[in-house]
């Protein structure tokens, strides 16, 4: 009997469930995360910050991640502590989910373009954490979200699910598109490194059998 060809699952390979639930509290802010890398990109973000939660979503409709996160901080101060712990938080997660990263691609790649805006985006969930931000984002606010958290969600991010993360901006003028277009392409590379890769599904994707 013939069957149809179609891309091989996480459930064809008696894969271990990816999901992580993550909660941290400190004396500013207090984060939930949860989140499913086999997911379908169904997200509920709120964090108090809305621009913040429009890129949560961009993350998750674009990665086909399963994300809820929910935040209350000291936003009468200002966004930073709540963004920052976001991205720790997040961060977290996706460690949790990988586990030893047994199975993974483990590299990503993307360049998005957004209207006038064009950002590449390479990962590798290498086990050492390291941020090469190359954004220039003209303008100190989109809305009332300071730009440079943008920086500062990626370092908290990258620093705790151990990634190798490079930024590059190849274009853009508009604030709102730079960043955007950032998102998306983080999130296409992600949903590429943590899919998992049929022809080794079982074995840790690096040379020294660990990462």
């Amino acid at each position: 009997m013939q069957t149809q060809d179609r891309p091989i699952s996480v459930s064809d390979l008696a894969y271990p469930s990816r999901s992580a639930s993550v909660s941290r509290t400190t004396g500013e802010t207090d984060v939930q995360v949860s989140l499913n890398l086999d997911g379908t990109g169904r997200c509920e973000a709120q964090t108090g910050i809305p621009f913040l939660d429009h890129m949560l979503h961009q993350i998750s409709s674009h990665g086909l991640i399963d994300l809820e996160v929910r935040a209350t901080g000291d936003i009468e101060i200002d966004d930073h502590h709540t963004n920052e712990d976001v991205g720790i938080t997040l961060g977290m997660a996706l460690h949790q989910a990988l586990g030893d990263r047994k199975g993974i691609t483990r590299f990503g790649h993307f360049v998005a373009p957004l209207d006038e805006s064009l950002v590449q985006v390479a990962l590798d969930f290498s086990g050492r954490p390291h941020l090469s931000y190359g954004l220039e984002i003209p303008t100190q606010r989109v809305g009332t979200y300071d730009t440079q958290l943008v920086r500062e969600f990626f370092v908290a991010v990258v620093n705790h699910s151990q990634m190798t993360l490079h930024i590059r901006q190849l274009d853009g003028l508009n604030s709102h598109h730079i960043i955007e277009a950032t998102f998306k392409a983080f999130a296409r590379a992600l949903r590429m490194a943590t899919e998992v890769d049929p022809r080794r599904a079982h074995l840790i994707p690096s040379s020294k059998g660990v990462i």
